[in-house]
């Protein structure tokens, strides 16, 4: 069954939320003075400049990366207008010194280095600790099977990640950007389920959908198992520490990319099997995504509105305008 997928998705920011469709994106921060300030640009980022970067399995890899850049991007954005009032006056001269530097190239360099430790330390933590850990109990327990080994490893990197998401859940700011999450979520599944975009529906729409950054992670991880299990069986016992790390590195893009044709599958589909392989990750998004505020809402519908005319969507999937007039039933 075809569901009625909008195409649009987002991510939150600090006190704010970041909605993208096709190469527009605006991020709407609710800024210390209260107002809502809206920024709408354009972003077509890698995937956008080759059909060979969008080829199936190929075009997850270069998603993930234009994500991650672009979500970086809007994350620091947003918090341009709290820093403003933390910011010393040693502050301003770092920046103006760094500015001075490297010119329009700053922001560039700043965030090519940020890429490039979150996909370090991500990897560090997702797939080097994991095979350590595997190690470890090898060590102990004179494990010599390696599809075992590829098991145990496969169960400490879901419990790794799970680990990180109720460890980050508890700190204060993190859940207030994760109730953003929640809202960035309930603008869209309003909007999906036909209703009209305004405050009283979009409250009581679901804060759990398929095209979520945390199921696609989950994916990841989930992929990630069973494609180290098929490579260790395969793979010849006396090969180094080193190499079967490496090799783990090279699966990620390929990994990466069977997660994504998967979660456009999600977006796409409402069958019993795509509910089902979408189940877990719905159920890690009660983790990431929490009950907005009315106000938390106000900014999701302001930044969906920025980039995306909900009502021809609903108009050209032959919604009933009537239905999307009226406030949803519980």
């Amino acid at each position: 069954m075809e569901k009625k997928s909008s195409g649009i998705g987002g991510q939150a920011v600090l006190e704010g939320i970041m909605m993208k469709n096709k190469n527009k994106y605006a991020v709407a921060v609710r800024k210390p003075d209260k107002e809502i300030e809206i920024d709408v640009k354009e972003y077509k980022g890698i995937a956008g400049k080759s059909k060979i970067l969008n080829l199936p399995f190929i075009r997850g890899i270069f998603s993930f990366v234009d994500s991650l850049v672009l979500g970086i991007k809007t994350l620091t954005y947003s918090a341009e207008f709290f820093d403003e009032e933390i910011e010393t006056a040693e502050d301003k001269t770092v920046d103006k010194v760094a500015k001075s530097a490297f010119k329009e190239k700053a922001e560039s360099f700043l965030m090519g280095i940020t890429v490039f430790v979150s996909i370090v330390l991500s990897v560090a933590l997702f797939i080097v600790l994991p095979y350590y850990v595997s190690e470890f109990f090898k060590w102990i327990m004179s494990i010599n099977s390696n599809a075992l080994l590829a098991v145990i490893e496969g169960i400490a990197r879901i419990l790794i990640f799970v680990l990180y998401l109720v460890l980050i859940s508890r700190m204060k700011d993190i859940q207030r950007t994760f109730m953003y999450h929640g809202a960035e979520h309930k603008c869209i599944n309003c909007i999906e389920n036909g209703y009209e975009l305004n405050i009283d529906n979009v409250r009581i729409s679901s804060r759990q959908h398929r095209r979520c950054g945390t199921s696609f992670l989950l994916f990841v991880m989930v992929i990630s198992v069973i494609a180290y299990i098929l490579v260790s069986a395969l793979m010849p016992s006396d090969v180094t520490r080193l190499v079967k790390v490496g090799v783990r590195l090279l699966l990620v893009p390929l990994i990466a990319g069977i997660a994504y044709e998967i979660i456009r599958l999600a977006g796409r589909s409402d069958n019993l099997f795509v509910r089902i392989l979408s189940a877990p990750g719905l159920l890690m998004q009660r983790l990431t995504t929490k009950e907005p505020d009315d106000d938390m809402i106000e900014v999701g519908i302001r930044a969906v509105e920025a980039v995306f005319d909900w009502r021809e969507y609903q108009r050209n999937m032959g919604i009933d305008s009537a239905l999307s007039e009226g406030a949803m039933e519980e």
